[in-house]
């Protein structure tokens, strides 16, 4: 069997007339093949996997002119290849002719088996979608969107400035783009995603994450594992997560709805409210702190603190914790504890500046919990079950 097939299989070429703009139609096959690389200048590529034993395309270029002839010589100057080289499809399209004209587009739909090991496929400009691959598929554009569903293996995704949309992903998942938006429907596998200022969404995450944009805003609702979360100034949402989560903010509010490991959740000037926790580090430059502290294998020192702002501390009845809690500038201000162990005090005139702290140890005494506000309330409330 000879090692490279210079050429499609089978192939026909058409072109027509479609409204005020002129269609170059190319349909072929290139036989079975374990991987494909689809790599083209221009137009969007949508691979999707099937029943079928062998690799079929349809490529559709569309000229916008009115002479047939301009048209063909657009056509002729972008070159579209496929062949075998190995056990490798390739199906390859580059523009050979000086600076591509401004209307000039491109759509790429190739037909797959389902039980492909790689599809590799990158794009300068153009939109890309993949769908029904068992084995790993890795993508790139220039600007466009990326979309990619019910894949078996790892996924590799990268835009200039597109949005990402992920469905269900059998292996890790690693995602970047310049600007867009990213969603993650349901992984298998460790999730990266990266964005320079778009938003993203974790619906469900079986691994740990890790997710990052540079301003937008961020929503895990579920993680088993894992969590770190970074955004310049948007906010961050989460939902359950299954071990500790290292959330950073540089100014939205924050989130959480539990925790089994600790939780380290910084912003400079938004809320943070923590849901059932093992233990947190807390700090925000200006909102208000609330946190609700549960009984868990994985317990150490917290702290919560405000520059300026409430926190309002829920401990459940069987925690052993030893508290320390203080109000800097607490004229106007006071601590108030469901807690007979906990004793409040206060120093300062009615004039000076006035201090007020507490201290105490629930059932014994415990990993330590400070809780400090430059200036407003603290409120230590019984957790109810």
């Amino acid at each position: 069997m000879a090692l490279l097939v210079p050429a499609a299989l089978a192939q026909e070429t058409k072109v027509y007339q479609e409204g005020g703009k002129w269609a170059q139609e190319i349909k072929g096959s290139l036989g079975t093949s374990r991987n494909l690389h689809v790599k083209v200048d221009l137009g969007s590529v949508r691979v999707e996997g099937g029943s079928q034993s062998g690799i079929t395309y349809v490529i559709r270029t569309h000229a916008y002119t009115s002479s047939e002839q301009d048209a063909r010589r657009q056509f002729e100057a972008y070159k579209v290849s496929a062949s075998l080289k190995g056990d490798t499809a390739w199906i390859v399209a580059d523009w050979q002719a000086g600076s591509r004209p401004k209307k000039f587009s491109g759509d790429f739909v190739i037909s797959v088996p389902t039980n492909m090991e790689f599809v590799k496929v990158s794009t300068q400009g153009g939109s890309v979608s993949a769908k029904g691959i068992t084995g790993r598929v890795d993508t790139e554009s220039g600007g466009g969107s990326i979309s990619l569903d019910d894949i078996g293996g790892q996924i590799a995704a990268e835009t200039g400035g597109g949005s990402i949309d992920v469905g269900k992903v059998g292996g890790e998942i690693i995602l970047r783009t310049g600007g867009g938006s990213i969603k993650v429907a349901s992984a298998k596998g460790k999730i990266t995603a990266e964005s320079g200022g778009g938003s993203v969404v974790v619906l469900s995450g079986m691994q740990g994450a890790t997710v990052e944009t540079g301003g937008g805003s961020i929503q895990v609702d579920r993680c088993a594992g894992q969590l770190r979360a970074t955004t310049g100034g948007g906010s961050i949402d989460l939902g359950d997560i299954g071990g500790g989560a290292d959330l950073e903010t540089g100014g939205g509010s924050i989130r959480l709805t539990s925790a089994k490991g600790p939780v380290r959740a910084t912003t400079g000037g938004g809320m943070i409210d923590l849901g059932s926790v093992p233990s947190a580090r807390a700090e925000t430059g200006g909102g208000g702190i609330v946190a609700r502290f549960v009984s868990g294998t994985d317990r150490t020192d917290s702290t919560l603190e405000t520059s300026a702002g409430d926190i309002t501390v829920y401990l459940a009845s069987d925690l052993n914790v030893t508290v320390r809690a203080a109000i800097e500038l607490a004229n106007g201000h006071t601590i108030r504890s469901d807690f007979s162990d906990i004793a409040v005090r206060s120093e300062g005139g009615q004039w000076g500046p006035k201090t007020v702290t507490a201290e105490g140890k629930l059932n014994g005494g415990g990993p330590i919990l400070k809780v400090r506000t430059t200036t407003g309330d603290i409120i230590i409330r019984r957790a109810s079950r």
